[in-house]
């Protein structure tokens, strides 16, 4: 199975480097880059599932998939403890931010900053699916920076923390939800390795984010991502499935002949040989390789 050198991950690792730091940055950059707070703000994660569809496609991922696989090394339980020491600050953080987004949103337009979470994910996406194209596209960052310019309305601004007590539970369970994922890569990466394609699986996440965008705007898509997601999962898996050979067939052990092996005859009857002439023509499914002297079809 192949150890893809994600496209994300690899930008990433030029600038921070080691194990630990990389899965840090990977797993923490929606909070850094402000991709989380947009998604609150958008509304996509009001309620449990669309919490766990951002989780496991925001925090969870093929880039987290691709650190722990392709670049961790350490057993199963020092992955999961790496895994443990950024995950927890992790779910704390997107707690905090959760109950921050009231006061945020208050000063921002709706409308205006759910149409550039969806510009910034699909950016992701195509980021995710190719480097090439990543080159081309503006820094996510940029583009919140630019929505929250865009947004801005300060006219009904106020001081509100934590005024919504399922908001911040369900931004905790996304960031719980991409910490368990984390984890159960951690733990069957040693199976993960010899058994799941990581780029197959980075393509099927890179549609899944493609779709979440479509989702957040309305559009009837529902929980389609988290759908693609699973579907990606399933077809990146290739159990070695054991296959039976058949060495032997019908007609006796391969690669011996009756009658050139010169067996012994029945008593009582001779074989007599057959004289080709020019008038007789080749037996169905004769071919010039027949240089034995014997009946084609035997």
């Amino acid at each position: 199975m192949s150890t893809s050198r994600h496209p994300v991950a690899l930008s990433l690792e030029r600038i921070v480097g080691g194990d630990a730091r990389l899965l840090a940055l990977v797993m923490m950059l929606p909070l850094i880059d402000g991709v989380f707070p947009a998604l609150i703000l958008a509304g996509a994660l009001n309620d449990p599932l669309g919490a766990i569809q951002v989780g496991l496609l925001i925090f969870g991922g093929s880039a987290t998939v691709a650190v722990i696989l392709a670049e961790m090394t350490g057993t199963p339980r020092e992955q999961a403890a790496i895994v443990l020491l950024v995950g927890i600050p992790l779910i704390l953080l997107a707690a905090v931010q959760a109950a921050l987004a009231p006061a945020i949103g208050s000063l921002v337009n709706d409308v205006i900053i759910t149409r550039f979470a969806a510009l910034v994910i699909l950016a992701i996406a195509a980021k995710t699916a190719s480097a090439t194209i990543g080159e081309y596209l503006p820094n996510p960052m940029l583009i919140i920076g630019l929505g929250l310019v865009a947004s801005f309305d300060p006219s009904g601004a106020r001081l509100v923390v934590m005024d919504d007590p399922a908001l911040v539970a369900n931004a905790t369970l996304a960031a719980g939800i991409g910490v368990l994922f984390a984890l159960a890569v951690a733990v069957g990466a040693p199976y993960l390795r010899e058994w799941m394609d990581i780029d197959r699986f980075r393509f099927g996440s890179a549609v899944a984010l493609g779709l979440l965008p479509l989702s957040m705007l309305g559009m009837a898509f529902g929980q389609a991502p988290l759908a693609a997601l699973i579907v990606a999962a399933v077809f990146a898996i290739d159990l070695p499935l054991e296959r039976g050979s058949s060495g032997s067939s019908d007609d006796g052990p391969a690669g011996i002949d009756p009658v050139a092996d010169g067996g012994d005859e029945e008593p009582g009857l001779e074989v007599e040989p057959v004289e080709e002439t020019e008038e007789s023509g080749p037996y169905p499914g004769d071919d010039s390789t027949n240089t034995e002297g014997r009946a084609p079809w035997l």
